[in-house]
């Protein structure tokens, strides 16, 4: 069934976004009658009607909110240095919000080859994620800030830094527990410079291995989402 995004989604009758009206009608070729699903982005989920198949200005019929699936028992915060190709900062905040994550942030740091990001396209990107894999929660992204702001603000739960060092012995599939909350930092193409980890370790971050394999950013980002996941379904 098609899913719909509107933020201030309520039960009755509701206007759908232009953008999303134009989707339903001009694309998908939604008629009045037709059933939809719709999510205000914050964890419900509506069974609705088409009403008005207006191509700017459709209006549907909301049932009762219902609880979504994608609800667990920690929060998963990714922070993430913003990659030189900036698809590539896109397939991870893609594919993070069809696995599961709560809150992004972006940083810069010593090695960063990307200071300034555009976060609009980004929340677009997250939102067709969002859709596609039929979710109710919109991860929060969060603007770009310092290293040493980041580090230094307060976090709960657990906080881990990904650093690519023959020192670092534990992996996060070994430390990370489940039905806690869990930040991890994972760093620029060059990696995290010598004084940002003592920085972050000083802070309260532990320093983790993702395994042997050197992983892009991205890659790494991605992997840190799944094995967080993975740690809690297990649990269960």
């Amino acid at each position: 069934m098609h899913i719909f995004y509107l933020p201030e989604a309520t039960e009755g009758y509701v206007n759908l976004p232009e953008e999303e009206s134009k989707h339903c009608v001009r694309v998908l070729r939604l008629e009045a009658g037709d059933k939809m699903l719709v999510t205000n982005g914050k964890g419900n989920l509506y069974d609705a009607i088409l009403i008005d198949a207006h191509p700017k200005k459709a209006i549907a019929e909301l049932s009762v909110p219902k609880k979504g699936y994608d609800h667990w028992p920690f929060h998963l915060h990714i922070a993430i240095a913003p990659t030189k190709n900036i698809e590539r900062l896109e397939w991870f905040l893609e594919k993070g919000t069809e696995i599961g994550v709560d809150e992004i942030s972006l940083f810069t740091s010593f090695h960063s080859e990307r200071r300034i990001v555009k976060t609009e396209r980004l929340e677009k990107i997250m939102i067709a994620a969002m859709k596609q894999s039929l979710k109710s929660r919109l991860p929060k992204l969060n603007n770009v800030v310092s290293f040493e702001k980041f580090v230094k603000s307060n976090r709960t739960g657990q906080k881990f830094i990904a650093w690519i060092d023959d020192k670092v012995k534990e992996n996060l599939i070994d430390v990370c527990l489940p039905e806690t909350d869990c930040t991890i930092i994972i760093g620029p193409e060059g990696d995290f410079s010598q004084d940002e980890v003592k920085l972050a370790i000083e802070n309260g971050f532990k320093p983790i291995s993702l395994g042997k394999a050197r992983l892009r950013t991205e890659t790494a980002a991605l992997a840190s989402c799944q094995t967080v996941q993975m740690i809690n379904y297990l649990n269960k």
